[in-house]
């Protein structure tokens, strides 16, 4: 395991450009460190780590993704969560327990949107049963990561998107202050609009949501 992040950190340096590093780390208000890899770049590089005969066993998973979310370049982090991605027909349901740490550690909306759109939305549909659970466990916290997972979720299901369970959620968490959360909800609003304006135009006419998620919403429609 050790020998295999060494090795992609050996990559990471061998390519790594100070200059973009610098604009990186401002883009996500210097939260972060980074190695200046471009998305293009980084993926030219780890794509051979992700070739299933070099692929470590799916019991080493969390040991490298603990250890890779460690590390302080947000480069790491973007190749864990791309990592757990390949095993997503081998989840198990103890996983979830790996996503909820990544959500809650380093966060960010880079990694938590994109673990809830790949890695969250594919463990629930192996796992439906533990769905609701989850999203009301989330939902009742005081994580605005893990609240943000609950719409983010859902993104993209187009016409598969569960309407209650999108309305619990807007509904819920529309009293948040929280920019990523209001943001968030007229995100998923605009791209189901697509699928059903009318539904948008309805919910949004007879509930009380901010002027941001109203926004950001109805900014597709006439």
């Amino acid at each position: 395991m050790q020998a295999y992040l060494d090795t992609l950190e050996k990559e990471f340096l061998l390519h790594q450009n100070p200059e973009i590093a610098a604009k990186q780390k401002a883009y996500l208000k210097n939260h972060f460190e980074h190695f200046g890899l471009t998305t293009t770049v980084r993926r030219t590089i780890t794509k051979p780590f992700f070739d299933k005969a070099f692929l470590p066993p799916k019991s080493e998973l969390k040991s490298i993704v603990i250890t890779a979310w460690e590390k302080p370049q947000r480069d790491f982090h973007h190749f864990a969560q791309e990592l757990v991605f390949r095993y997503k027909k081998d989840f198990e349901e103890s996983d979830i327990e790996l996503m909820e740490y990544m959500i809650t550690h380093k966060s960010w909306w880079d990694t938590v949107d994109y673990i809830g759109m790949h890695l969250i939305k594919n463990y629930f549909k192996k796992f439906p049963h533990k769905k609701a659970l989850y999203i009301d466990k989330w939902l009742a916290s005081d994580n605005l990561w893990l609240q943000r997972t609950t719409i983010y979720c859902q993104l993209k299901d187009k016409t598969k998107m569960d309407i209650e369970l999108l309305a619990k959620v807007i509904i819920t968490l529309s009293p948040s202050n929280e920019f990523f959360i209001k943001k968030a909800i007229g995100t998923i609003l605009r791209e189901y609009s697509r699928i059903d304006a009318k539904w948008v135009v309805d919910f949004i006419n007879n509930h009380e949501i901010s002027k941001l998620s109203k926004r950001e919403g109805t900014r597709l429609l006439s």
